[in-house]
Order: C-alpha cells, then sequence, then structure tokens
C-alpha cells in the first residue's frame, strides 16, 4: 500500500517496515494493521485511554545501545539465568530457531499485528521438567536523543506436567515506545508463575498483550506491577482447560500527569477450573488509571468458581480511577464474584501510628506499603521479591 493512501500516523510505521526483511506472516500482519490502524477512545476497550500521545510521535526502529550504560542497569538486577535485549537486540546467546508457535490472532489486535510485523527474535523459554530458578528476560532500552520503537517477542512452553517461573522486566532511559506480545502456554498438569515487572522510563510508551493458554489440570500464577511509563497499557488474556487454576495479581502505580490501563479477560471454556483475580492500584497528582477485568463462563463450564476483585488508593484529589469488573455467565452450576474499592488513606490509622511518635509522611508511607505487600509477597524467588519491594 503507498504511503500516500493511508494516513498519517501509520506512514512511520510503513516506511520502518519497507526497510526489514520480510516473510509472508510479516507483509499479512502489516497489512493487518494498516487496515485496523490505531485503536481510539470511540472504542469500548479505549474509552478511558487516549492514545493521541503516542500517535502523534515518529518512533524510528532502535539502534544498537550503549553497552556499558546496559551493564550498569543490569547489575542492579537480582542473579541469575537471563535473556537480555538491549533496543530490542539479543546481547545473550540465542537458542537454535524456533518456530513461532503463535496462539494468537493479529487479525483484531492492532498492536499484536504491528508486534508480528516487525519480529525479528524471539525470547523462547521451552520447559520440559522443573525448572530449578527463574529465567529472566530483560529488555532494557536506551535509544538516545531521538524517539526509537521495539516490538519484543516472548515465547514461554511449559510441556506436560513443568513446572518453572520466568520473569520479564522492561526498563529504559528517555523516550521510546515499547510494544510487547508474551504468549505463556501451559501443558496437562503444568505448574507456572510469570511475573511481569513494567519499569519503563517516564517518557515512554508500553503497550503489552499478555496470551495465557491452560492445558487440563495445569496452574498459572501471574503478576504484574506496572511502576513506569508515561502511558502505559497491558492486555492479559488467560483460557482456562477443565480443572485449570489460574491466579491473575497485579500493582499499578502513577503520579505526576501518567496514564496506565490494565485489561484482563479470564475465558473460563471448560468445567471445573478455578480463577482468582485481585489488582490493586495507587494513583498521586493528576495521574489516572483503568481496570477493566471480565470474567467469562462458557456454557458447558459448569463448576466454575472465579473471584475477581479491584481495590485503587487514590493519594490526590486530581488523580481519576475508572474501573469496570464484569462477569459473562452463561452456565447455572458456578459462583463467582466481583468487586470494586476506591478509597483513601485511613485517617484513623494515620492518626494512630502518629500517637505513636510516628511522622505523617512515615505513617502514610508504611500504610502505602501494607497496601502494596499483598502483591509482592507471593513471588517464589526471594531475590527478585526483595527486589520488587525495596522499588515499592
Amino acid at each position: 500500500m503507498p504511503v500516500e493512501e493511508i494516513s498519517q500516523q501509520l506512514a512511520p510505521y510503513l516506511e520502518a517496515f519497507d526497510r526489514v526483511p520480510k516473510t509472508p506472516l510479516h507483509q499479512a500482519a502489516m497489512e493487518r494493521f494498516l487496515e485496523l490502524g490505531f485503536p481510539t477512545s470511540r472504542e469500548e476497550d479505549w474509552k478511558f485511554t487516549n492514545l493521541a500521545p503516542l500517535t502523534r510521535m515518529s518512533f524510528e526502529p532502535a539502534e544498537p545501545g550503549d553497552a556499558k550504560v546496559a551493564a550498569k542497569i543490569l547489575s542492579a538486577l537480582p542473579p541469575g539465568p537471563r535473556i537480555v535485549f538491549l533496543n530490542g537486540r539479543r546481547l545473550t546467546p540465542a537458542e537454535p530457531n524456533r518456530s513461532l508457535e503463535t496462539r494468537l490472532d493479529f487479525r483484531k489486535r492492532p498492536f499484536v499485528a504491528l508486534n508480528t510485523a516487525f519480529l525479528s527474535d524471539l525470547a523462547t523459554v521451552h520447559v520440559k521438567g522443573i525448572l530449578a530458578e527463574p529465567v529472566h528476560v530483560i529488555y532494557i532500552s536506551l535509544p538516545g536523543g531521538r524517539p526509537r520503537m521495539a516490538h519484543p517477542r516472548n515465547l514461554f512452553v511449559f510441556e506436560s506436567g513443568a513446572q518453572g517461573s520466568v520473569i520479564e522486566t522492561y526498563v529504559g532511559e528517555n523516550v521510546y515506545f515499547n510494544n510487547a506480545v508474551t504468549e505463556i502456554i501451559a501443558g496437562e498438569g503444568a505448574v507456572v508463575e510469570h511475573v511481569k515487572l513494567q519499569r519503563e522510563s517516564l517518557d515512554a510508551f508500553h503497550i503489552s498483550t499478555i496470551h495465557i493458554e491452560q492445558g487440563r489440570g495445569s496452574v498459572v500464577t501471574s503478576r504484574s506491577f506496572a511502576l513506569g511509563g508515561a502511558l502505559a497499557r497491558t492486555e492479559i488474556n488467560a483460557v482456562l482447560d477443565e480443572g485449570s487454576e489460574c491466579t491473575l495479581n497485579g500493582l499499578y502505580a502513577v503520579d505526576g500527569h501518567r496514564h496506565v490501563d490494565t485489561r484482563t479477560v479470564i475465558d473460563h471454556a471448560k468445567p471445573h477450573a478455578t480463577s482468582h483475580e485481585l489488582y490493586k492500584g495507587i494513583l498521586n497528582d493528576r495521574s489516572s488509571a483503568v481496570f477493566n477485568g471480565k470474567i467469562i463462563v462458557r456454557k458447558d463450564a459448569q463448576k466454575t468458581d472465579a473471584k475477581q476483585t479491584n481495590k485503587n488508593l487514590v493519594l490526590s484529589e486530581d488523580a481519576t480511577i475508572n474501573t469496570k469488573p464484569q462477569l459473562e455467565i452463561f452456565a447455572d452450576d458456578v459462583r463467582c464474584t466481583h468487586g470494586a474499592t476506591v478509597g483513601q488513606l485511613d485517617s484513623d490509622s494515620i492518626f494512630y501510628l502518629r500517637s505513636r511518635g510516628i511522622g505523617e509522611q512515615a505513617a502514610r508511607a508504611m500504610l502505602i506499603e501494607a497496601f502494596t505487600r499483598e502483591i509482592a509477597d507471593g513471588i517464589k524467588s526471594q531475590a527478585f521479591r526483595d527486589y520488587v519491594e525495596s522499588l515499592l
């Protein structure tokens, strides 16, 4: 499609695409992205997230970054097995190439289509037995003086009976756009822990799609921490088979004029599955946040047990939260609950702590830490749990 026939918003992506190697898959994905375009607030799923700050900028493909700065950033992260990318380029040795075992349909997802169009390297973790240590996939963005973009792609496959943990971390400096896609495939009876830590630059844009597909009797726990980015959105979709169990927990924290959007869909496709969901948010200054959580119970998914909770702590009168928990139930023998709360720090608790000689700022910090701790406490890796708690 000629550049002049598409919108000004999409032209930079097509121009960048014309300069990279491509396969029929890449070509089909780019054509679909150009057809879909960027979502607008007229679409229900994007009603409270304005992408104008992203779409009015022109991003170029990322170039090699400063390895010395990357090494300094890595030294501050917990040690262990790592797959490291700098500006979208792998720094650690790659495994033998695997075909893209994608379960994601990019035809209805513009950002997944865009990611697929630029797919060049894949962070793959393929587990057949038991992982002794978590595998840490780290994306470092150091764009320099010009806005850059990268499209991270992760594939985590746990075969039947496999067990282990994978961690994604995103960090960076200056202005850039990361458009990430992660697929987690849990085979029959697999036990999987997934942790995502988003610590992008406060001037960066972060769009992430996580797709979880669970086999019969599998157990998947995913924890997402959204602490960075000027504009950030994470979409998590989980499809549950019979007798499986899914836990989605997360924390988002924003201040200034930053915006964070979290959307989850747990699809109970088969009977006797269980899901738990707890997301917490902290908002300060003039920041804004969106939480949209949906639980779907299919017609034949009898004996479903699902619980969803969203709690928000608003520290400023100028902060805004839009929360929308949803249930779509098509079966009759189920147990499902959902709820959302929005509140401020408890004045009685602050008064109690101050009466014990604790200053007001310290008292507020203690209450905020107690609010966040529940999400971080479940991380299996002691080193990474300590690291996350130090950030919080």
